[in-house]
Parts: C-alpha cells; structure tokens; sequence
C-alpha cells in the first residue's frame, strides 16, 4: 500500500493506494460523529456494498442507490441522496461514503458539500478514471443538458481510498476510458511518465496490478501537486483539462452516457493535439504520438459521425473555461508541457473542428 497526501493545511487529506483497502483501519479515523450515509450505484452496490458495511465503525449506516451513468449526473437524481439524508434524521456530523465511479464521487460530494451547508465524506472510487482524477481534488457536481459539470462546489473529501483490486470487475470500455485520463498527465506534465506508459501499454490494458498501482501513483502524485498549488482552478490546475473543452462537446451533443468521458477525452486530446500542430508548436511526429497512445490504449481518435463544426463550437462557447466571452484552450507547447491559452488563430480551430467533422 502506497499512501500520498493532498496538501491543503488544516483541509489535507490522504490517498491510500493498493489492494485490499475495504479495511476499518483505513475507515475509521475518517469517520465524524455515528452516523454514515453509503452513496453508490446499481452496478457497484452488489459487488461491494456489504464488503464496505461490514467493516464500518458508525452506529448509524444507510445506503441510496442510484441508477448507473452519466445521463443519471442531474439534480433529480442529487435530490435522491438529500431524501436518503433527511428520511434517516442525519445531522451535521454525518459522513458522506461514495462507493462508484466518477458520477457517484461527484454527486457525492456535491451532496455533502450542500447538505447542512457542508458535511464530511469520503471517496472509494472504483474506476480507473475516478482513481486517478475526479476523485481527488475536490471538484464535485451535477451536468445540466447545456453543459457539463456546470453546477457544483469544491470539497475536499477526508480521505480517498484506491484499490486497485476492484478494477478486476471493471469493463475493458472503463479501464481504456480511464487510461485516457492517466495518458492526460504524461502529456501535460511528464513526458517520461509518458514514455513509460508507451512502453506498458499492453500490460495495463492486460490488468497487471504492480502496473496499474504505478500508473495511479503517478497519476494522483501530479494531480496532488497541482491541486495543492492551486484549488480552485484559479491557474495552472486548469492544464488537468487538456482535452476537456472538445471532450465536454462531444459528451453534450451525442447525450451524456453514450459516450464515456474518457472516451470524449480521449478525442478532445487529439483535436488539441491536432490544434497545437497546426499553430506550429508541436511537429506532425509529436501529434502521431498523441493519436498512436490512444488507439494503444483502445480509445477512439474521430469525433462522432454526424457532428458538425458549428456544434463544437456552441457547445464550446457554454464550457466553464470561457471567460468574459472568450474561448480559452488547453493546448500543447510540446509533449510534457501544456498551457491555458486565448491566444490562438480562430481560423486553426475552425480547420481543426472541420477536420475532423469532415
């Protein structure tokens, strides 16, 4: 078990890394008061709603199971998890468990950042892509049908719990859809933690635990720094975004669900690849990386068939990066190196969007 800190002062919190963490000990010091409120889903609950119950210290343990998937991200489905709090009398001591992937974390934590005006809770994510992002950090929300993620707060959670031995039940469309999110920090952050992962691709993809623990490591190390340097997203914790304003659009337009957010991501990296090539700041080799790492990793490289370029950019213009009207991007200086810009030729994006709505 490898262990990391977020350091927020009196906010920090840790990240348990490894196999077999459904343990009291790694439970119980994070728990306020005697009462625990499980959020999870239809998916997870079976597999490990009794496993994580069983080890719990508080008096009190209730459980709301949501439906599974990102079209279930909405404020109804939020309004379910204050009924599960207010039925069972939970006060302002209560403990907040999310038990799924990204969507539960981020419901979760919405709901115990609102709750009582603001309560504890704790991440167990399950999936790769919320091990090593959504649940770190603090960001938490629902989707409106105009955009996603547009509603929420920061809160951080008390402690975050990877195992790694839950990924064994993941689908391949999940593993491969959170390696979208893990290749994000090589490229933005570490080009020889990109390189690495050129080189382990296929046996992350076969499931080999010491591989996928590194990976997380590595992943949640980076994006522990950042959100320590910067928590609100004030700076440079936007780079984590690389891929996200063209990823977002392509989740809006198709309906939240059917595509994966890793999957969008995925696809939003190659466009801001692609962007990045076309204003000369990266060389057409670079780019061939960028598109040969994803379909390594059995992720798609074209937008979906029928989108057009004008809905890209309607959809762009609503993304929680535009400022004072103004479009910013995630684009790439080089592999490794990332940068928040405004400052990019409008007619390069309409070619890139053209491009690949062709």
């Amino acid at each position: 078990m490898q262990t990391l800190n977020v350091e927020l002062a009196d906010r920090s919190y840790p990240i348990f890394i490894g196999t077999d963490l459904f343990r009291r000990e790694y439970l119980a010091p994070y728990i306020k008061g005697n009462q625990v409120l499980i959020v999870s889903n239809e998916t997870v609950a079976p597999l490990y709603l009794d496993q994580l119950k069983a080890v719990l210290p508080a008096i009190q343990v209730d459980e709301v199971i949501l439906p599974d998937g990102e079209q279930f991200k909405t404020l109804d489905q939020l309004t379910v998890v204050y009924d599960g709090l207010l039925t069972q009398r939970h006060n302002r001591t209560t403990t907040l468990i999310a038990l799924g992937g990204g969507v539960i974390g981020d419901m979760t934590g919405f709901a115990a950042a609102s709750y009582q005006r603001g309560v504890n809770f704790i991440q167990i994510p399950t999936t790769l892509l919320s091990q090593v992002d959504s649940s770190v950090g603090g960001k938490t929300g629902v989707n409106h049908p105009l955009g996603k993620n547009m509603i929420g707060a920061f809160h951080q959670p008390q402690v975050v719990l990877a195992s790694v031995d839950v990924l064994a039940t993941l689908p391949d469309r999940e593993l491969s859809a959170g390696l979208a999110e893990v290749i994000k920090y090589g490229l933005v952050y570490d080009a020889g933690f990109l390189d690495w992962l050129e080189n382990n691709m296929q046996g992350l993809i076969a499931r080999d635990n010491a591989l996928l623990s590194h990976a997380i490591y590595r992943s949640c190390e980076l994006k522990a720094e950042v959100v320590a340097q910067d928590e609100k997203e004030a700076g440079v914790r936007a780079l984590l975004n690389l891929g996200h304003t063209f990823g977002h659009a392509i989740e809006s337009c198709q309906g939240y669900g059917n595509w994966l957010h890793g999957e969008a991501v995925a696809v939003g990296t190659v466009m801001a690849a692609d962007l990045s090539r076309r204003l000369g700041w990266i060389n057409h080799d670079a780019y061939q990386r960028v598109v040969r790492i994803m379909q390594a990793a059995n992720l798609p490289i074209a937008a979906p068939e029928g989108m057009t370029a004008d809905e890209f950019m309607a959809l762009m213009a609503v993304d929680k990066k535009v400022i004072d009207g103004q479009l910013r991007l995630i684009l790439l200086r080089e592999l490794g190196a990332a940068v928040v810009t405004d400052q990019f030729d409008p007619q390069a994006l309409r070619q890139t969007l053209k491009h690949f709505t062709a």
